[in-house]
């Protein structure tokens, strides 16, 4: 039997709650191997962001060449990516590698509101990795970010939105609703065949860190899988809901605590 093997590339959180911890951590509860590519590390915790520090371009190349050369990778999820020569080096190994899937979330602000991508790098992420991804996830100010638009307001703006960013050459969007207001936290996944909304009701949980990154590593390791998107997307959302809703069974740290990733074993 053959093991199914996923891919993270992005930063660590040394509070373990998002980040490279998060992405290991749902890939293991989802059933895939998970090989990991770290892009910076953050002196973290649940209140915030108090340090970054990069790693060099060319280590994060080394790293990714390294897990290529050797394991069987079907799956690959991007998540912070912290500066434009880091961006170039991520996209040259895509292009090098071709691996058949590639979920990007692109990770601009952590929970706590801390910046996580500066300005001058979100044109080459829209140029070098957005072309190259199967998937976005975006939440609904990241997708309103990359467009340079106001955040949307309601479905039918969310829809134009997604139909927006996949003119920046990806085939698939899923803008995530967590931001958003009422009862329901609603998804849109965009393609060019149409639109799916997914709904799930609206949690109160406060722990809710890591979210983000755990919702993009789900779908990258359901189609890791074998799965098609839609399904990946669907049993993701199914998995982020059931971890945010058993998220308060922690009591981490003194701010946003993370969800709930093993909430299937205890």
């Amino acid at each position: 039997m053959t093991t199914p093997v996923a891919l993270t590339i992005a930063g660590s959180d040394s509070s373990g709650g998002a980040g490279i911890q998060a992405d290991l951590k749902t890939f293991a509860a989802l059933g895939v191997y998970g090989a990991s590519a770290l892009t910076a590390l953050t002196a973290q915790n649940t209140r915030g962001v108090s340090g970054v520090h990069l790693v060099p371009p060319e280590f994060v190349t080394a790293q990714i060449d390294a897990v290529f050369d050797d394991l069987d990778v079907v799956a690959v999820k991007i998540g912070m990516v912290a500066q434009t020569p880091i961006i170039e080096a991520i996209a040259a190994s895509l292009s090098r590698w071709k691996p058949a899937h590639v979920v990007l979330d692109p990770v601009m602000v952590a929970t706590s509101g801390d910046r996580l991508l500066p300005e001058d790098a979100v044109a080459a992420l829209q140029r070098l990795l957005i072309p190259r991804a199967s998937l976005i996830t975006p939440n609904l100010p990241e997708a309103a970010a990359l467009l340079g638009e106001a955040v949307a307001a309601d479905a039918a703006a969310i829809e134009a939105q997604g139909l927006r960013l996949l003119a920046l050459g990806c085939p698939a969007v899923l803008i995530k609703g967590g931001h958003g207001q009422g009862p329901e936290s609603s998804d849109y996944l965009v393609t060019a065949q149409g639109s799916l909304k997914l709904t799930a009701p609206r949690m109160t949980a406060k722990n809710t860190h890591g979210t983000g990154c755990s919702l993009s590593s789900a779908v990258a390791a359901g189609l890791a899988k074998g799965e098609d998107l839609e399904t990946a997307v669907r049993n993701a959302k199914a998995f982020i809901s059931n971890a945010i809703a058993a998220a308060d069974r922690f009591t981490v740290g003194h701010g946003h605590g993370p969800v709930h990733h093993l909430h299937r074993f205890y």
